[in-house]
């Protein structure tokens, strides 16, 4: 059996206009952080207070030799249980998507309303190879980003990519870059997307949306028909032309959306 880890977050307290009383959580995904969701955690905080988390073996938050879905989601659990929280609104993007998912068909009772971002509930192949290589990379002879950058475009060349990737650098206090990311565990869990979902027979009938990019390779038409079956009451947002990260790249239209299921939680709030 794993052990939970504290995760570290970063917490939004709820604007003046805030009418919800359930705080929402946001999980990142792969690769990511809670720095990747500044801007979305703040434009939700008009609505509740927020908490950002950093997933295990990410961000600021402990590193550990589990790697796995199920480990994340007791994560969760245990930090509802430190902070109070009876019920939460889930945000979750990809790895976070599925984290959310796990947790929600586990513990219904704990799941107000689920956003998902761009991943459905079904087994995934791990191909991160470059990414994975662009994080062993050693920083001991770089003196700056930019630097790092160059050497790293040989393995990932997409430069939206590795800029995303290289927000996991730190600075250590001798001036030396470093990782914060447990690149070894993640690298030995490449089964993490694997059989979560298959076998269950568990289904969460709260409100959920789903929201895809409509160029994404992570969300098809049929996934529909698969997310329906564990989120019956489940809807599915489209953004057109959008990659996997919609929430930056579509960021408009991925505002649009939340506010439209937002509005639509607060006003079943009030009956």
């Amino acid at each position: 059996m794993f052990k939970e880890v504290k995760l570290f977050f970063k917490e939004y307290p709820a604007k003046e206009t805030a009418t919800l009383s359930t705080p929402i959580l946001i999980l990142h995904g792969l690769f990511g952080s809670s720095k990747n969701w500044v801007s979305v955690s703040d434009f939700l905080s008009h609505y509740s207070k927020v908490y950002s988390l950093d997933l295990r073996n990410h961000g600021d938050s402990p590193h550990s030799s589990e790697h796995s879905l199920s480990a994340m989601a007791e994560d969760i659990k245990e930090f509802l249980e430190d902070h109070g929280l009876t019920k939460v609104i889930l945000l979750g993007h990809s790895m976070g998507g599925l984290v959310a998912m796990t947790f929600a068909l586990r513990y219904p009772e704990k799941v107000g309303d689920l956003i998902i971002q761009d991943i459905a509930p079904r087994d995934y192949e791990f191909k991160y190879e470059g990414e994975l290589a662009v994080l062993r990379t050693d920083l001991s002879k770089f003196k700056n980003r930019q630097e790092i950058d160059s050497a790293t475009s040989q393995f990932v060349p997409n430069p939206f990519i590795r800029n995303f990737l290289l927000m996991n650098l730190d600075r250590t206090e001798s001036g030396e870059y470093r990782w914060k990311l447990n690149v070894d565990a993640i690298s030995r869990s490449k089964n993490m997307f694997q059989s979560e979902f298959s076998g269950t027979d568990k289904q969460y009938s709260g409100k959920v949306l789903f929201i895809i990019g409509g160029d994404s390779e992570y969300f098809y038409t049929s996934d529909k028909i698969v997310s329906l079956e564990y989120f019956p009451n489940a809807k599915f947002e489209t953004i057109p032309g959008g990659d996997h990260y919609i929430h930056f790249t579509k960021a408009e239209e991925f505002r649009k959306i939340l506010t439209s299921f937002m509005d639509s939680i607060v006003s079943g709030s009030e009956k």
